[in-house]
């Protein structure tokens, strides 16, 4: 784990209000499905990455797994000209992350968010903001122990 600054960055893509469970039976691929193709109509993408942005109620007893919270799937944009209609652009603030790279099937990431949440965050003092993100490179291959997903947690 270590602590970054990224400067504010945008994002377009499309938003769904799911549960953890809801998300990964299905809605998450059929949205990203979705994106991979209409990418080309997504003008100024930074790169490649598809990035999964998981924003979160701020309610003390929210739990992702049983409650609903907004995912944002998409790409990072270095401006929000033109893009098409049915998507949506979210602003992300400047801000300190808390990142690491999960290893493994990504059925698995879980354990790592787990990890992040349940133990490093308490042990460092850091206290995370209402979201984080995923990073989709060239290494996410979902079904593969070689996949390789980037974590960021904002940070307070």
């Amino acid at each position: 784990m270590k602590i970054v600054t990224l400067p504010a960055f945008h994002v377009v893509g499309y938003s769904l209000e799911a549960t953890v469970e809801e998300f990964e039976s299905g809605l998450g691929k059929s949205h990203y499905d979705k994106l991979v193709e209409r990418k080309k109509e997504i003008h100024h993408r930074k790169n490649e990455n598809v990035m999964l942005m998981q924003i979160y109620p701020m309610n003390e007893d929210f739990n992702a797994k049983v409650d609903k919270f907004t995912h944002l799937i998409g790409y990072e944009v270095t401006s929000l000209d033109n893009f098409p209609s049915e998507m949506i652009s979210h602003d992300v603030p400047v801000s300190q992350y808390a990142t690491c790279t999960h290893r493994g099937n990504e059925s698995e990431i879980g354990d790592t968010y787990d990890y992040i949440y349940g133990q490093y965050l308490g042990e460092t003092g850091h206290e995370p903001k209402c979201y984080d993100f995923e990073i989709w490179d060239e290494r996410y291959q979902p079904e593969s122990p070689n996949n390789e997903i980037d974590i960021y947690v904002a940070l307070q």
